[in-house]
């Protein structure tokens, strides 16, 4: 049976530098007509579930999420070229990729809280778009809830592919984590954000990696390692 990795995209590949979340203040104070106040946490999250979050907040009532977020991946893709100014590639992550993406038993793709247009500039920034089947992906769009969005990814998967897969997911916050177990997946997750390494395996990882930089230890867990 062939690997699914599914990667979270922030802190996990790659660290925004905040990029996305200015997109995110200018294009809601744009679309509202409401000041910025409050600024949610982000990390694990989906894009749904925020933006519910930032609309109640602010007491806002009149705007949907599809015309919010219309605007906010123009915003972002306005100022897409700040990405490789203001952020980075984290440790490993290209290497780690290249070694999966020339093994025929792994299909590698993305799991993301971000909106699938925001995904696809973020990993095209850092020219890493290449590694991932981004068609079978789950994203912010599928659903507020983290477990649904592995759950979609699968689906697609094994109706693109024809095939069942051995399910890993690869990412840094307990959001990443619980979402893998609830979808019986390899949950391996990277102290790379703002979850230290013991949280991470307090919630159920299946290892806890403090970054991606010995390719050798990285690649053992995706292939290796089973529920």
């Amino acid at each position: 049976m062939r690997r699914l990795v599914m990667w979270d995209i922030d802190y996990t590949l790659l660290r925004g530098g905040g990029v996305a979340a200015k997109a995110w203040r200018a294009a809601f104070t744009e679309v509202t007509g409401v000041a910025w106040r409050d600024t949610p946490v982000f990390g694990g999250r989906t894009d749904t579930d925020i933006c519910t979050e930032v609309f109640a907040s602010h007491g806002v009532t009149d705007c949907t999420h599809e015309r919010f977020f219309a605007r906010y991946v123009e915003a972002v893709h306005e100022i897409r070229h700040e990405f490789t100014v203001q952020g980075q590639l984290m440790p490993g992550v290209r290497a780690v990729l290249a070694r999966l993406g020339d093994d025929p038993q792994v299909v590698q793709t993305l799991v993301t809280g971000n909106v699938p247009e925001v995904a696809a500039i973020k990993v095209a920034a850092f020219g890493l778009d290449g590694s991932f089947d981004a068609e079978i992906g789950g994203y912010g769009t599928d659903d507020s809830v983290r477990a649904t969005l592995v759950r979609r990814c699968l689906e697609r998967a094994r109706a693109k592919y024809g095939e069942d897969f051995a399910p890993v997911v690869i990412g840094d916050t307990v959001h990443d984590v619980t979402a893998a177990l609830a979808n019986d997946a390899v949950a391996i997750a990277v102290a790379t954000g703002s979850t230290a390494a013991p949280e991470l395996a307090a919630a159920g990882a299946h290892v806890v990696l403090p970054d991606l930089s010995d390719l050798e230890a990285a690649i053992r867990s995706v292939k290796t390692l089973t529920t």
